[in-house]
């Protein structure tokens, strides 16, 4: 999947057929946390996020350019440890950009990844 943002071109590196569950037992895998924690899921401001363990981790996986600046704003109230998102998701380059300051602004101790 391309994606284009700017004069800039993105090419996705996750795999089509990869779900959104996949994606988040990769990341639990990669940050070392224990699978067997409990994972909720809910809808904020329109878009799947898992709650690993009450804050332990948020986790977008949205691929098709939706998050938006209101929906950072909505999930780093949340203050999770660590929160992670798909690159092709982001709905533009200033939201990419803003999302380490918005977290900074609301949630300082948040980790954030994107994949």
């Amino acid at each position: 999947m391309e994606k284009v943002y700017g004069s800039e071109s993105y090419v996705s590196n996750i795999r089509a057929d990869r779900s959104d569950e996949d994606l988040l037992f990769q990341v639990l895998l990669d940050w070392g946390v224990d699978l067997t924690l409990p994972i909720q899921h809910q809808t904020i401001d329109g878009k799947s996020v898992f709650i690993v363990a009450e804050n332990a981790i948020a986790a977008c996986f949205d691929r098709e350019g939706g998050i938006t600046e209101a929906f950072i704003k909505q999930l780093a109230e949340i203050k999770p440890l660590r929160a992670v998102f798909c690159d092709a998701g982001f709905a533009s380059d200033s939201v990419k950009i803003n999302v380490e300051q918005i977290f900074k602004l609301l949630s300082p101790n948040t980790e954030l990844r994107t994949i």
